[in-house]
């Protein structure tokens, strides 16, 4: 007789000539030789399979089905598999059987036409390496708002945070939107004001976005706002002079705003700041400029000047009157201008008898007589 043995971990399934005939628990069995018995002994840890053989032939033995769990996965679904609460594995479309002996199955059927993953399941279980290829991430980050579509038609908006979706028959694209504040800058631009100068703006414009789902609606966005930017600017600086332009240049900046501002609803952006960096001249009107600011400055500082002359002249006239007028601050004033003489020179020598004093009141006496 040909004997079989079959270990507590183990379970039996016994042919004949290729053909199921039972199924084999614990313990040891006896067969006649030469009759084209065989016994296959499968690892109650391990799913149920046997090699070479679809798993339908053995489905209608109720003993094997009492010691089995059986699963059917249609084409549009996942099965996550549990062993005694954790992770196992994930299986696709098909028919499986787990031995429901030693270990507790759990399954969790997912609707993969429905891409996105509830919340029910823990996201731990994407850092199996079972899963690898059966989901995609995206991540949204805390300055931007994401954009979810499904084969290509947009469903909604997603908050910052990472999103994890199934793979499957529906395509799933996240597009992020940043919300910070951004700038746009306009360097060099060529334009022509009322009296024909051609000059180069320097331009600076901040906005932020605040309806993502807008910008998606329009086509290469800052390209758009930039091109609205040059038209407005274009429109203020035709109607200005030159000179106007260069005293007026804060208010470009304010017009501009205000004209973008009325776009914003359509554009789904709030602009913030609009202003002149620079105005870029032509050499040959620069040098012009020049020459007449030089011009303005001399005009000026002659002014200055003939103003101090004046104010001087008015104030020795007024001295002069005063000193014809009281006798004792003429003299005052000789004598002032005296000591100043006498400051700036070395030696005084007076020919005649008497002191320096007396030859000096002697001067200035003889002086008054011919007045």
């Amino acid at each position: 007789m040909k004997k079989v043995q079959i270990a507590n971990d183990e379970r039996g399934l016994l042919f004949r000539n290729g053909n199921y005939i039972k199924y084999l628990r614990p313990g040891s069995y006896l067969f006649p030789p030469f009759v084209g018995y065989h016994a296959e002994r499968l690892d109650i840890n391990e799913p149920f399979e046997v090699p070479g053989k679809n798993l339908n032939l053995f489905l209608h033995d109720q003993e094997l089905l009492k010691d089995l769990v059986v699963i059917d996965v249609p084409d549009h679904e996942y099965v996550l598999h549990f062993e005694d609460g954790r992770f196992a594995n994930l299986y696709t479309s098909g028919k499986y059987a787990f031995w429901n002996v030693i270990d507790l199955h759990d399954f969790v059927r997912v609707d993969i036409r429905n891409p996105e993953v509830s919340s029910e399941i823990d996201r731990s279980i994407f850092q199996h390496s079972n899963m690898f290829g059966y989901y995609s991430s995206f991540e949204v980050a805390s300055y931007e708002t994401g954009i979810l579509y499904y084969n290509h038609t947009m469903q909604k908006e997603l908050p910052p945070g990472k999103y994890f979706f199934w793979r499957g028959p529906v395509s799933v694209q996240v597009k992020t939107v940043d919300t910070r504040q951004q700038q746009l800058d306009m360097t060099g631009q060529e334009m022509m004001t009322e009296d024909k100068v051609t000059l180069r703006l320097n331009f600076v414009c901040q906005y932020k976005i605040t309806n993502p789902l807008k910008i998606t609606e329009i086509k290469d966005f800052e390209e758009q706002v930039y091109i609205l930017l040059q038209l407005i600017l274009r429109e203020y600086v035709g109607t200005l002079k030159l000179d106007d332009l260069l005293k007026m240049k804060q208010e470009v900046g304010s017009f501009v705003l205000s004209r973008l501002n009325e776009k914003s609803a359509e554009f789904g952006v709030q602009f913030i700041y609009a202003g002149v960096k620079d105005i870029i001249l032509p050499g040959d009107v620069k040098e012009i400029l020049n020459t007449v600011l030089l011009a303005e400055k001399k005009a000026q500082a002659n002014i200055i000047t003939r103003r101090e002359e004046t104010a001087s002249t008015r104030s020795l006239l007024n001295t002069a009157k005063l000193m014809d007028e009281n006798q004792t601050l003429y003299r005052l004033k000789e004598l002032e201008f005296l000591e100043k003489i006498c400051e700036k020179i070395g030696n005084v020598s007076l020919v005649g008898g008497g002191n320096l004093l007396e030859q000096l009141n002697s001067l200035l006496a003889t002086r008054d007589r011919e007045k």
